[in-house]
């Protein structure tokens, strides 16, 4: 199996070559590369695809016990000082290749029937396949500083794809908001790395670890600035990952195509930040203050995006903070030091996510044809209903999703939800209560969202709620941006072609929703089938998945099979008990309607709008960050104009005036020049005779 390993830097380069191939013919002969839609998407997953293959015979590799593999080049020197770049293959890594490698495998595959008429097709396979090669870089990366390299690509990929659409102005709001508030976190992350660097020597992950451990024993580093360090690089995470407070740029990443919700927000970019976390791993464990913040920060990411996730009625927007919620549990798994249990819901939720999201463009892709392209009807499910009997397969993937995220046995995320509640259990009961609330809230919203989209009645035709909703859009003007709260003149403007979700305007109205086509639906099931079985190898009678993935130094001899029945029953029946308490206060609510929620918001006013307004996150940001930089733009240009121009133009004043004065003295003719002697001459002679 050696070989492979040589060959395994073809993985991340092998879609950069699609990529760059598709981009130089879009620049050099746009109009007939933009019409070679089907041999350029072929072209595309195909070498995904490639890299999906020796992906999958490297995890093979790992399996059967090959030791970890890296490739070293010195990137540069100078003197002692010496970087080196790379690729490294390991268990972590080898997993990591696999998920990216399948998830982005579909979602292209999906991609060919959801943006089969936009005009941008071409370049939006460009795109996802640059971004595919940035994540793959940065799972292969053997040090800190080729992650931040790769790091700051899948960046801007995320840029360019929620801003996809450019010529509409909330997606351009979006993927500005994007990569402004990643920004703060990667200057974070930036800033740890140096200070890392400068106390360690070193950008190895181990290495940086065990440096760390030794100066803080030997007390040459104290305590607190190591932490410091560590926070710094959270940070980075912080942002990537969407935890407070530097989440708020997820859900109005919606407005990109929904592609690249299933794949960059549900199931990679997103999971990077947990990854880092992983590799960070070896210099975090030994910070108790860094490991505190970490499980704290995301216990109250999980806890809030739940609680936010009840009363969205945007479908992708709910499933954004429904990830927001799930990326705080892994966190919080890697803080209380569940290595193992963070990456195995990693892992589960790549693939549940990816279905949900994608479920939920084959919903939007069927509303589409009864109302239109505008978001704020076909992604809103209080226009939905009754869509499993138009779109079976789309629900009973979306069903399966429902039940993993849910935590229902023996679906995928059930294992590992519930391994993350019973090591952090074990840590701190006070992250338990948080996650066992959150897992019950999340049941809830999840039931919330299947019920009113694929059961009743369809309500796609009822004038009365479409005019609530434009209504309702106008009045939340300035609350936030994206599918919420749309500019009014997005709400009455026609959109310009290439702005509309997948196709371009056509005589679309019919009665009824459809099923999307192949191409969309081939995808979901593909994607079932990990999201009921993946948890298997994750149980607790015989946990493969922690005897392959464990934290860096640790030894685990054979696999893991010891639990106590007692302990498994309490955890796992608690947590299934109360998501079954959530299902079915969803079902009263949405299904049999025997409760009003309307009655209920009224009644919990405050919290209903606290939910609604997600938190006021947005409005305090636009308050005291976008307000307040206007402010301080426009008090800085009053000193630019007064005092910098001031300055400036003074200067420039007395030049013209001394130039002016002087042109009429420096004449040339010594005459004058002699004239003027005389007369300075006479003029001394009288003062000094004035004086004595």
């Amino acid at each position: 199996m050696e070989p492979i390993y040589e060959y395994a830097w073809l993985i991340p380069v092998l879609p950069l070559a699609g990529a760059m191939i598709l981009g130089l013919g879009l620049i050099s002969f746009g109009k007939t590369v933009a019409t070679m839609r089907r041999s350029s998407a072929i072209f595309i997953v195909s070498l995904l695809g490639a890299a999906m293959v020796l992906s999958f015979a490297l995890l093979w590799s790992q399996i059967q016990g090959h030791p970890p593999y890296a490739h070293m080049i010195e990137w540069a020197a100078a003197g002692d000082f010496r970087l080196t770049m790379g690729y490294t293959v390991d268990h972590l890594t080898a997993m990591m290749l696999v998920i990216v490698t399948t998830v982005a495998f579909f979602v292209m595959i999906y991609t060919d029937g959801y943006m089969a008429h936009d005009p941008g097709y071409v370049r939006f396979y460009a795109y996802l396949s640059l971004f595919s090669s940035s994540m793959l870089g940065l799972v292969v990366s053997p040090n800190l500083l080729q992650v931040y390299v790769f790091w700051e690509l899948v960046g801007m990929c995320s840029y360019l794809l929620i801003g996809f659409w450019y010529d509409r102005k909330a997606a351009a709001d979006a993927c500005q908001k994007a990569f402004v508030v990643n920004r703060v976190g990667d200057f974070g992350l930036l800033l740890g790395m140096l200070a890392m660097f400068w106390a360690t020597g070193t950008f190895e992950f181990e290495l940086m670890g065990e440096r760390l451990n030794d100066l803080v024993q030997s007390g040459a580093l104290s305590a607190g600035l190591v932490s410091l360090f560590a926070i710094l690089v959270f940070m980075g995470p912080v942002a990537k990952s969407a935890q407070v407070p530097l989440h708020v740029w997820l859900p109005d990443a919606m407005e990109g195509p929904t592609p690249i919700s299933a794949l960059i927000h549900a199931a990679t970019m997103v999971a990077a930040g947990v990854f880092l976390i992983a590799r960070m791993y070896p210099a975090f464990e030994h910070v108790p203050s860094a490991m505190n913040t970490i499980a704290w920060t995301g216990a109250v990411t999980a806890f809030i995006g739940a609680t936010t996730a009840i009363t969205q009625n945007d479908i992708k927007k709910g499933l954004a903070y429904s990830t927001m919620s799930q990326l705080g549990y892994m966190v919080m798994a890697m803080g209380v030091g569940a290595y193992g249990a963070g990456l195995f819901h990693l892992m589960t939720h790549a693939y549940f996510k990816a279905m949900l999201f994608l479920g939920s463009g084959s919903v939007i892709h069927g509303m589409e044809s009864v109302v239109g392209h505008d978001p704020v009807y076909a992604q809103d499910m209080r226009l939905m209903g009754g869509l499993r009997k138009y779109m079976p397969i789309t629900a009973i993937t979306f069903l399966i999703g429902t039940l993993a995220i849910c935590g229902i046995p023996p679906f995928a995320g059930f294992w590992s939800k519930d391994e993350i509640l019973g090591a952090t259990y074990a840590a701190n009961p006070a992250l338990w209560a948080i996650g066992w609330l959150t897992a019950g809230i999340t049941a809830f919203y999840m039931f919330r969202m299947y019920f009113s989209t694929f059961e009743g009645g369809f309500r796609g035709q009822n004038e009365g709620i479409k005019q609530k909703l434009k209504l309702e859009q106008l009045q939340r003007l300035g609350l936030a941006f994206g599918p919420g709260a749309m500019n009014p003149k997005e709400l009455t403007a026609e959109l310009p072609q290439e702005a509309h979700d997948h196709e371009a305007p056509v005589d679309h109205h019919s009665s009824e929703p459809h099923e999307s086509p192949n191409t969309m639906t081939l995808p979901l099931i593909a994607l079932a089938i990990p999201s009921i079985l993946i948890g298997l190898v994750g149980t607790p009678f015989a946990n493969y998945f922690e005897a392959f993935i464990h934290p860096p130094g640790e030894v685990v001899e054979g696999i893991p099979s010891e639990f106590e029945w007692s302990e498994f029953l309490l955890m796992g029946g608690s947590s299934v008990g109360i998501a079954l308490l959530g299902i079915t206060l969803a079902s009263l609510m949405y299904l049999s309607r025997k409760i009003d929620p309307a009655a209920v918001a009224e009644k919990i006013q405050p919290l209903y709008q606290l939910s609604l307004n997600k938190w006021y996150f947005d409005d305090i940001y636009e308050v005291l960050f976008v307000q307040g930089s206007r402010r301080l733009a426009r008090q800085v240009l009053e000193v630019d104009l007064r005092i910098v121009d001031g300055v400036v133009n003074l200067a420039g004043f007395v030049t013209l005036v001394t130039g002016e004065a002087l042109k009429y003295l420096e004449t040339g003719r010594a005459q004058f020049y002699a004239l003027i002697v005389f007369g300075a001459v006479l003029g001394l002679v009288l003062l000094s005779g004035i004086t004595g």
